[in-house]
């Protein structure tokens, strides 16, 4: 069986290649795929406890067996190419999206109103300008972003069924960051403020937990991926 495979933050710079097509025998498990690039990259079974696989842009079980044509995701803890932006409106009036432009939190929160609001919050997550004492000089974002976009829509779906609140709207940048920029905003829409507040910290938090983007901090001698924190739900390849 033929299947693609594609690797994310670190994992692709220890592997040396974003993404490729290899064959596996019938009966091969999603382990199999990860435990072949393992006996080639032995780095990659250390880090074993802390990747996520995803199959189809779901997160999947190393037990889950592949199929021919599958496309096959290794991805580094989160931390937080489409050639601008894409946006996708959900049923009852929800935004999600993607951007490699400025977020125009204004014209966001124009998609959003009806009329009926009482409260609108906004958090948004900026590029600081520095990590531990250690001055920054800019960021780069990257993400698996056909699934990125489908969880930050579940999500929000989600938090919009759980709290009562009007709409949401969650937005993410990729590409080159600079000091002061913003980089993520979540936006909810409510009668009253306390469900508005309580649904966008709900919602900036399940982002940074769940949602395939990828940060790397450039100092004056260096640069790294930024490790981050995988929901304890989501199931890891070792």
């Amino acid at each position: 069986m033929r299947v693609r495979v594609l690797f994310f933050g670190i994992l692709k710079d220890l592997v040396g290649e974003t993404q490729g097509d290899f064959d596996f025998p019938e009966g091969a498990s999603l382990d199999t795929v990860f435990q072949s690039f393992a006996a080639r990259f032995p780095q990659l079974r250390q880090m074993a406890p802390s990747i996520v696989v995803a199959r189809n842009r779901e997160f999947a079980a190393p037990t889950v067996l592949i199929q021919e044509g599958d496309e096959v995701a290794f991805l580094p803890p989160v931390s937080g190419g489409i050639a601008t932006e894409t946006w996708e409106k959900a049923e009852g009036g929800h935004w999600f999206g993607l951007t490699r432009h400025a977020i125009d939190t204004r014209a966001l929160q124009a998609r959003l109103l009806t009329g009926a609001e009482g409260a609108v919050v906004t958090f948004e997550g900026v590029v600081r300008n520095h990590t531990n004492g250690r001055p920054t000089l800019c960021l780069d974002y990257e993400g698996y972003e056909g699934m990125a976009l489908a969880t930050m829509r579940r999500i929000g779906l989600e938090i919009a069924a759980s709290f009562p609140v009007g709409r949401v709207a969650m937005v993410h940048r990729l590409g080159r960051m600079l000091i002061g920029e913003t980089s993520v905003a979540v936006m909810v829409t409510a009668p009253h403020r306390r469900p508005a507040f309580e649904a966008a910290l709900e919602g900036i938090n399940r982002l940074k937990r769940l949602v395939p983007i990828w940060k790397k901090e450039h100092f004056a001698d260096g640069a790294v991926w930024v490790e981050g924190e995988w929901d304890s739900n989501v199931p890891m390849v070792g």
